[in-house]
């Protein structure tokens, strides 16, 4: 891909938007999927629990969130507001249990100790202060509550050519750094590794990922 065209995938990755975004947004859930759902299985869902995801691009995957438990209530925050309608189109059944709301970016809309459950995958690249947005994520989290941060490591992203274009990485010492500076306490880290097709072509790539369970 020309340099043009990378500069246009790494800010639609960020931000999806218009037609190349919903695109955009089908091929990342496509190539994310295998990260999701180990993100959700860590999550260790629960009857009656509140749900939200940091990120949901189009929400593909929201029925495997849904059918884990009964009354479970999932919502779902973005700052693209193309994904937000794909979102809602795509899981117009489950209106009754899921909720999607367009945010800033930096501040949870949501009252303190709002859910029980909490996971990310694939957005803290693109946090602008990292440390105040974990600490709005310890904020809204219950006091017993479990929240899922989910990245592919530095090593694997940097082989990937759209990540020079505004992604901050990080590899697991740098992101026990980083939890460090915040109010959490407590952290698993848990490495996985799995083959995907690309993200620029029809190759298939080896990521390696983390994943982390935080508690407060």
């Amino acid at each position: 891909m020309e340099k043009e065209e990378l500069k246009i995938l790494a800010q639609n990755l960020a931000n999806p938007q218009g037609e190349k975004g919903i695109e955009i947004g089908e091929m990342m859930n496509a190539t994310n999927i295998g990260m999701t759902l180990e993100s959700i299985r860590t999550l260790l869902i629960e009857d009656d629990e509140n749900i939200l995801e940091i990120g949901h691009g189009n929400a593909g995957h929201l029925r495997n969130i849904i059918n884990l438990a009964k009354n479970l209530k999932y919502t779902g925050i973005d700052i693209s507001e193309t994904m937000y309608n794909e979102a809602r189109k795509l899981n117009e059944e489950f209106k009754n249990q899921a909720e999607f709301i367009l945010y800033n970016g930096t501040e949870i809309p949501f009252e303190d100790e709002t859910f029980d459950k909490i996971f990310t995958v694939n957005t803290v690249y693109f946090w602008e202060k990292p440390v105040e947005f974990l600490n709005e994520v310890y904020r809204v989290l219950k006091d017993d509550g479990t929240f899922v941060l989910t990245f592919g490591q530095r090593d694997f992203m940097e082989k990937l050519p759209f990540t020079e274009y505004d992604f901050t990485l990080y590899n697991n010492t740098e992101m026990e750094e980083l939890i460090s500076q915040t109010h959490f306490k407590r952290m698993k880290i848990s490495e996985k590794e799995e083959n995907i097709k690309s993200k620029t072509g029809n190759e298939t790539i080896h990521r390696i990922y983390t994943v982390l369970t935080i508690k407060k």
